[in-house]
């Protein structure tokens, strides 16, 4: 797909040329995000051979979030506090179910039955299950505490991001140290040559990873500046753009690597990087946006994300646990994670603004 390279410098001119064309603008970004993804995609391959399926899918999911967290301190500057919490439950629901449902689905149909470790994916779903904690329990303060106690909602929420920082920090831990060869994989015994061509080398793999993301960061802000502009004249709510349309395009790279690795029957590295970046944004992403809110926002961002936003990811985090217990995938798993990934999109969809 290196050829929609050619639409980076049509988005960008787009942007500046013709700022109202918002419909233009957008589906440029989103062509131009696609070739950018793969370059993503591969340097992480490259990269993982070097060290360790564990290592490679932490690395593409902290590159393939980097643009998220971009643009959240943006919408974060802005007050856009709603906003940035609909793209945060957005990412989660759509790498665990959208993701690795395409991945599992992709990889399925070429082999009859795949295997990954099952210890590494438990520990990773108890890990989304601690994710799925962290917006509960906030929410239910919410709603249970009773008026007036809206005041303690921010201080619960700064708590409860140090809280999920350093569980996070301690699961990197246990997944690239102490338990680091639960995460390895069959790939990491390869002899340095993949699909015939030499692997590439530890500086030209971060190059390339910079250089991808940056521009990815670039176009993913120019995309999401026309996104609501273009929903209106689509007939969407602002719901369905945050949690879904802005959330599968800003998810692009961990989209087609996930899908990409399992077509070579490497499930270890897809399931780390579906399930590794939902677990990046719930545990340390957002608790970050919370941190850093009380320097840069007008207002501290909480936790306290709506009954739709929580069932969602409860949902997700509930069917993935189902799945990754097994240590064995096929196809029809993934079709069951997209039809869960469907469903809430109907029901988003149909969800009027008040629903928030």
């Amino acid at each position: 797909m290196n050829w929609l390279l050619v639409f980076v410098p049509i988005a960008i001119g787009l942007r500046f040329l013709l700022p109202d064309a918002h419909v233009l603008i957008f589906f440029a970004a989103c062509l131009a995000i696609l070739p950018l993804a793969g370059w993503l995609g591969k340097a992480t391959e490259h990269l993982a051979e070097r060290t360790g399926e564990g290592v490679g899918g932490l690395l593409n999911a902290t590159f393939g979030n980097a643009a998220e967290l971009i643009i959240a301190l943006m919408a974060l500057r802005k007050g856009l506090h709603e906003v940035v919490k609909a793209s945060l439950t957005g990412s989660i629901i759509g790498n665990v179910l959208l993701v690795l449902g395409a991945a599992v689905i992709t990889g399925g149909l070429r082999y009859r039955s795949q295997q990954f470790n099952a210890v590494a994916a438990r520990s990773q779903s108890t890990m989304l299950t601690l994710a799925a904690i962290g917006l509960i329990v906030p929410a239910g303060y919410h709603h249970l505490a009773g008026p007036g106690m809206e005041v303690r909602e921010g201080s619960l929420s700064l708590e409860i991001s140090i809280v999920l920082l350093a569980t996070y920090g301690l699961s990197l831990l246990f997944s690239l140290h102490t338990h680091k060869q639960l995460f390895v994989g069959n790939a990491a015994e390869s002899a340095g040559v993949q699909g015939g061509h030499k692997v590439w080398g530890v500086g030209r793999s971060i190059a390339v990873l910079l250089g991808a993301t940056a521009l990815v960061g670039w176009i993913s802000e120019i995309l999401v500046g026309s996104v609501e502009h273009t929903a209106e004249a689509l007939g969407m709510t602002s719901v369905f753009v945050g949690v879904f349309v802005v959330a599968i395009i800003g998810n692009a790279a961990e989209h087609s690597t996930a899908i990409l690795v399992a077509l070579k029957n490497r499930m270890d590295l897809s399931l780390g990087i579906a399930i590794g970046s939902s677990i990046q944004i719930a545990l340390f992403v957002a608790p970050v946006l919370v941190l850093a809110s009380y320097v840069i926002g007008p207002q501290p961002l909480n936790l306290v994300f709506t009954p739709a936003e929580v069932a969602a990811v409860g949902l997700a985090v509930l069917i993935v646990g189902q799945i990754a217990v097994d240590g064995e995938s096929n196809w029809l798993e993934g079709v069951q994670l997209l039809a869960v990934y469907v469903v809430l999109g109907i029901a988003f969809y149909f969800l009027p603004e008040a629903g928030r």
